[in-house]
């Protein structure tokens, strides 16, 4: 298995359906070293980023997904007709800023954040199934807790919550943007 560990790796990224983790790697190849395992992803990634092909490997939501290089996307949007993302509101955005730096979050500490009602702003989030529910606070009435979703993560091109940026970053750039 060890000479063709980059070829088992390659196909089981093209074949997941969702990206293929480095823990769901070790649950299928567990008699492989876990060393052995990341080196053959890295390696994969290098010779796909060097070679001259369409095609790139990347990393994304905890895992790893097969993608087009930046320069053909507009025509593989053409191809399968795709729009562009669909942008998410001012609320949304803050709604779901809220939601990213602040949970798991309830609704009324959503809104004490935006100061002001979140609860269309939350349900646009739901559908698009960038936040979703994952229990209740032990509180008086129990309000339902929102977390994000991998899927925010792919939206964003983020790979983990720790790429968000700090609250540092954040000041700088509006101070920039204020200038």
């Amino acid at each position: 298995m060890a000479e063709k560990l980059k070829e088992i790796i390659e196909s089981m990224i093209f074949i997941s359906v969702e990206p293929l983790t480095p823990e769901k790697m070790k649950e299928v190849l567990q008699d492989v070293p876990e060393q052995d395992v990341a080196q053959a992803v890295q390696d994969l990634v290098g010779a796909y980023a060097a070679s001259e092909g369409a095609i790139r490997i990347i990393q994304t939501a905890g895992g790893y997904v097969f993608s087009t290089k930046p320069e053909f996307d507009p025509y593989v949007r053409r191809l399968l007709q795709i729009e562009r993302k669909s942008k998410l509101s001012h609320q949304a955005l803050e709604t779901l800023s809220a939601i990213a730096y602040h949970q798991p979050v309830t609704l009324p500490e959503i809104s004490a954040i935006r100061v002001c009602d979140s609860t269309y702003a939350l349900h646009s989030l739901l559908e698009k199934k960038l936040i979703k529910i994952v229990g209740r606070k032990e509180a008086p009435g129990r309000p339902l807790l929102y977390r994000t979703t991998d899927k925010f993560l792919v939206y964003f091109g983020l790979n983990s919550l720790e790429d968000l940026p700090k609250e540092e970053e954040l000041k700088k750039l509006m101070e920039e943007e204020n200038a």
